[in-house]
């Protein structure tokens, strides 16, 4: 009798424990899912001010660009007068 109460006692002590960590798992996953939309958003806003700077220097680098092209020139090879 003794042993059945202790065997029943260890069982039932092992099942608490197994639940209050399987509780505390639950727990820390539930956080974790919390803070992904918050994650998601940030690796936006990071990706779109990457695209921002990106296209900053390309419209930087092109003035430069086209300053350093010749002036058009007709097929009688006189520059385009004013209008």
């Amino acid at each position: 009798m003794d042993g059945a109460t202790i065997t029943i006692l260890a069982v039932f002590g092992v099942l608490a424990i197994l639940l209050y960590c399987l509780k505390g798992a639950l727990h820390a996953l539930k956080e974790f899912v919390d803070q992904l939309p918050d994650f998601f958003a940030s690796i936006r806003r990071a990706w779109e001010a990457w695209q921002e700077l990106k296209r900053a220097r390309r419209e930087a680098a092109q003035p430069e660009e086209s300053q350093s092209l010749p002036a058009p020139v007709h097929q009688d090879g006189q520059p385009p007068a004013a209008t």
